[in-house]
């Protein structure tokens, strides 16, 4: 059975930085795209970014980039997001998203979702 366990959010003040991760289990990703996506209250799910299978292309929502970095340890099975300089508009609940079959920028083309992190950024 495959999981993601998404962990690391929290409550912080504008400006502070958070690092989430995830960690899967029941299958290895280290060959495919993994991706993190975000949902605020009353909102969709929205892309935040996404990573291929060995880093070596790193893709980012206009509202995040230069702000937030994604990572991965394919050892580990695991994938990170780095988020610095966080505003009060990242608010959200963060999810990990795996088994890509389609763009990347699109929820529907994931099969695996983590249970999501909460990330409150407060002004």
């Amino acid at each position: 059975q495959v999981q993601l366990v998404e962990s690391g959010g929290g409550l912080v003040q504008a400006g502070d930085s958070l690092r989430l991760s995830c960690a899967a289990s029941g299958r290895t990703f280290s060959s495919e795209v993994m991706g993190w996506f975000r949902q605020a209250p009353g909102k969709e799910r929205e892309f935040v970014a996404a990573i291929s299978w060995n880093a070596g292309r790193l893709y980012y929502a206009d509202s995040v980039q230069g702000r937030f970095t994604i990572s991965r340890d394919n050892a580990k099975n695991t994938v990170y997001l780095q988020m610095n300089s966080l505003k009060p508009e990242d608010t959200a609940v963060y999810y990990c998203a795996a088994g890509n079959s389609g763009s990347i920028y699109y929820s529907r083309s994931y099969a695996y979702w983590g249970q999501g992190t909460q990330v409150t950024v407060s002004s």
